[in-house]
Parts: structure tokens; sequence; C-alpha cells
């Protein structure tokens, strides 16, 4: 697809025609409308590119969720520049190193995160051209384009629906981060595929907590919200007060999380009194949600739409309806338009047809063309035609898919394979636990065993033994894990992923310590 006819850098354009004052942005109280957002978006594409940048350039940032964010991922848009937001939770090594394989042209830098950008370029063989995102900032005086390859001149074109407009690092819970290539293509086909399930329309006010590093924080309603003329309440960080206030004060009537900012949300004192009446659609991506979560979130009357997406597929693959949502719990539903799914045996390849349980399988024009400059994982990663996700699912006779782990976190004892996931989920059903992630060890005996990492929910009291036996009721002797540890909280990657390998790391130093030490083991 070359023709142009799906470039996102059209729609301020189209929406400052249709309804120019409304309200596009609303950035802690500063409001952006239509008009002025594809005003700044094309003034700035203009600049950018009299400054000599082109399509496939990138522009690199580190900050917040901000409007002038917003004005930038348009003004790339229009000029056919790759924006590769980054994580400011990560460390100048992980910051540097992703720089080094975006290899940006400009890299942009909010106030609030200059001493680290300082501390990470510091790091890089070759420097981007470095400038301030905010204020006046990089609308007054853009600076000209730093390449590594002077000899490496963009194209000075029109915008094609197949260019990059996205580089999403992936979160690197499994290793070093890939920056995941979205196009101008896969952006408007998934956001098309949402708007056919998760309807949004110009009457909605969105808000918008997912961080703009992550793919959802463009792709999972806020994209859409921009294209359809609604309003985005667009926050900084998440903050679970911050956010109940939001939703009853602001009248929010969708949203999207992880399933630990719904935690968090319904730990928060001022859960039980918030009016959620106006709240139409709270969409769930990231992670399973555990059944305990759901059923707290339906008894105030939200019915949750779950789902299920990876950055490689723009990323909406699996939705779950608001209609299904009580009757089909744990579920992540079916595929939604314009995707198609297979499953595959997980050791084999081959494709299953009915029931089955295997690896997901994904095409569709919303799936990645590839991760950037990366030829060997894009082709692990895409090949025969599928993109591989590397998620265990369940698939019912009434085609519904539920997400059993990923492959990679699934642990074998005594010759069974066990689903972190699967014990989680029962583990969050005891009143006491706040958090849990389940991870496998190495054993002797039994090759390896199940270590839970719990966090105690305030005022509750709770011991190993209340919990293992708790465990018992409902899960196989097999699956119930062999210790039971307190922690203050569970590591988590900037996309709230459980980092299992720190927890793994972490017990062993335990039990060598203690090994040493001549402590019990």
């Amino acid at each position: 697809m070359n023709d142009g006819l799906h470039t996102l850098g059209r729609w301020t354009r189209d929406r400052a025609v249709a309804t120019p004052d409304r309200v596009a942005v609303d950035d802690r109280g500063v409001v952006v409308t239509y008009r002025d957002l594809d005003e700044r978006a094309s003034n700035l594409a203009a600049a950018l590119l009299e400054r000599g940048y082109g399509v496939g350039d990138r522009i690199a940032t580190i900050t917040g969720n901000s409007a002038d964010h917003v004005v930038l991922f348009f003004a790339c848009a229009k000029a056919g520049i790759i924006l590769a937001p980054l994580s400011w939770r990560l460390s100048p090594r992980e910051l540097a190193q992703q720089l080094e394989i975006a290899d940006p042209a400009l890299l942009l830098v909010e106030e609030e995160f200059r001493t680290l950008a300082a501390a990470t370029t510091k790091r890089l063989v070759t420097q981007p051209a470095v400038e301030a995102l905010g204020g006046s900032g990089i609308e007054a005086s853009v600076p000209h384009p730093v390449r590594s390859n002077p000899a490496e001149l963009p194209e000075q074109r029109a915008v094609r629906d197949d260019d990059g407009l996205l580089i999403i690092f992936t979160s690197g819970t499994q290793g070093p981060a890939r920056g995941a290539i979205l196009t101008h293509a896969n952006c408007f086909w998934t956001n098309l595929a949402f708007s056919r399930t998760v309807e949004i329309t110009s009457r909605d006010t969105v808000l918008a907590v997912m961080p703009q590093y992550h793919v959802g924080g463009w792709n999972v309603q806020p994209l859409l919200a921009w294209w359809v003329g609604a309003t985005v309440v667009l926050e900084r960080t998440f903050d679970p007060g911050r956010v109940l206030q939001l939703i009853q004060d602001r009248r929010i009537t969708t949203m999207m999380g992880v399933p630990a900012n719904y935690l968090f949300l319904a730990e928060h004192p001022s859960f039980r009194g918030t009016d959620f009446s106006s709240l139409r659609h709270a969409v769930v991506g990231g992670a399973p949600m555990p059944e305990p979560l759901l059923r707290t979130w339906h008894s105030r009357g939200v019915a949750l739409t779950q789902g299920y997406g990876l950055t490689e597929a723009s990323p909406n693959v699996l939705c779950l309806p608001d209609e299904d949502a009580r009757t089909k719990i744990g579920l992540a539903g079916k595929p939604y338009p314009h995707v198609e799914v297979a499953v595959a045996d997980a050791i084999t390849g081959e494709i299953l047809d009915g029931e089955a349980t295997g690896e997901l399988l994904v095409t569709g024009p919303s799936v990645f063309p590839g991760y950037f400059r990366d030829p060997e994982s894009t082709a692990r990663a895409l090949h025969g035609g599928w993109l591989h996700t590397g998620d265990l699912v369940r698939r019912d006779s009434d085609g519904y898919y539920q997400v059993v782990d990923r492959i990679s976190d699934i642990f074998i004892s005594g010759g069974e394979s066990i689903s972190p996931a699967e014990v989680e989920s029962v583990l969050a059903g005891h009143q006491a636990v706040a958090d849990v992630a389940v991870v496998g060890v190495p054993d002797t005996r039994w090759g390896e065993v199940g270590i839970a990492h719990v966090v105690v929910r305030p005022g509750y009291a709770t011991d190993e033994q209340d919990l293992l036996a708790f465990c018992g009721r409902d899960l196989a002797a097999y699956k119930v894990p062999k210790r039971i540890r307190f922690v203050a909280s569970i590591p988590r990657s900037s996309g709230n992923k459980v980092l299992r390998r720190a927890l793994v790391d972490a017990y062993l130093a335990e039990q060598a310590s203690e090994h040493t030490s001549g402590g019990p083991r």
C-alpha cells in the first residue's frame, strides 16, 4: 500500500475542517482544539522539512505524556518522520542502547528529564541533535538533523501508507529491547478494527493514562479518539486517586489500562465511593486480568472490555466485548475485524483446528513489517506468513480464546507444565493478597518448582501456610508453589509486565546466601 490514502497526518486536517473548535486534548487543564492541533502540527512539519528532515528520519523523545508530544506525533506523521518515544523509567545505559538502535537525527527532551538525557547521551558515539520539548522548544527553533552516516540522506517525497510512523521498543522482559516499526497502514487498520468493536464517538471523553512510550498510549483509544473527534483527557502519569477523581468529575466515558492499573484503582480508599455511572468502556490489555479483580469491577457496575495484543501487531488482536464480559470471565475473546489468527503446536509448529492449545499466530494489515535494523529478530518473529507471538492460548469450541501464559514463562515440574498465570489468578483471590507473581526455579528433585512472590494487602494478615493451603483448595498438588516469598513490591517493566527474571535471580541469590551462612534452605 503506497498511495498515502491511509496516512495519519491527514487526520488532524480532516478534524480541523469538520470540528475546528472541539477540544482534542485536555492536558491538565490546558486545552488544545482540533484547529490548534492541526495548525501547530502542520507548522512544525513544515519547519522540520525546511531544516532537512525527511521521510524515514527518526526523532526520539524522553518525555511524559503531554499535548506537545501529541503535536509532535502528528507533525512527524505529516512529514514522514518516524517518532521513537523512549521510556523515562529506564536507566541511562538502557536508554543509550535504544538510542543506538533508533539512531535518531534529533532527540527531544522534556525539562524534567534533562539530567537523565545528559547522562544517556554521554554514552553515545554519535550524539543526535538535542532540543527541548515543551515551552517555546522545538516549535520556535528546529535544529539541523545530525546523522550517524551523513551520506544516508532521507527521501523528500509524499508520505506513503507503508512508511514508518512509530518505533516502539518492546519491554525487553526476555532480553534486550527491540524497536518495532509500526507503519501508517498498521496504525490505520488497527484503529479501524478497534472502532468496529470498542466504539468511540465524537461525544466521548477518553481518559488516557497509558505512557506514550507504550503502544497502548497511542493505538488503544487516543488515536481513534482524534480520528473521530472525541476529547482526550491526557494524564501525565498514572495516579490512582487522581484517576478516580477524574472519572467522576470529568464524566469520563472510556479509558484503557493494564491489570496493574485496575488493581491499584480497586485498592484505593476512594474506589467504593467513586461515581462510575459515566464509564461505558474500560478496556484491559497487557496481561490476563485475574478473575477476582474482574468481579471487583463488575460489582461496581463496570463491565471491563478485555483483550489481548502485542506491540508487533499494533497491538490489537483479540477482544471480549462488553456483552460477554460477565459470562466469559477470564477469556480474551475473538479476533478483531481485519485480524486473522491461528493456533500452532508449540513444539512442531503444526496449525491446529477446532479446540486447541498452542502458540497464537497472527496475520493481517496491522502486523508490523519488522524490527528496526534487526533482520534476524524480524525473521524469527515473521516466518511462514505469520507473526509468532510466543504466547500460549487455548481456543474453545465456540472460537473464544484464552491467553494461558507466555510460553517462555511456563515451567515444568516433575514432567507437568505449570502456568504462572493460573497460579497467580488463584492466589489473587485471597483477601490478603494485593499483588502476586509466580516463577519457576531449578530444583534437584522435580527439575523446577514454583515460587510465589506475594505483596500483602495493608491491614490483612496471612502467612505461608495459609496461602499454600488456599492454593491447595483450587489447584492440583503439583501446581501449588513450593514456597511463598513475601515482598514489598513486584518488579515490573516500563510496560507493567512482571520482570520474572529479576524474581528468579533474587530468589537464587537468597538461596545462595542462606547456603553460605548455613541458614535454612
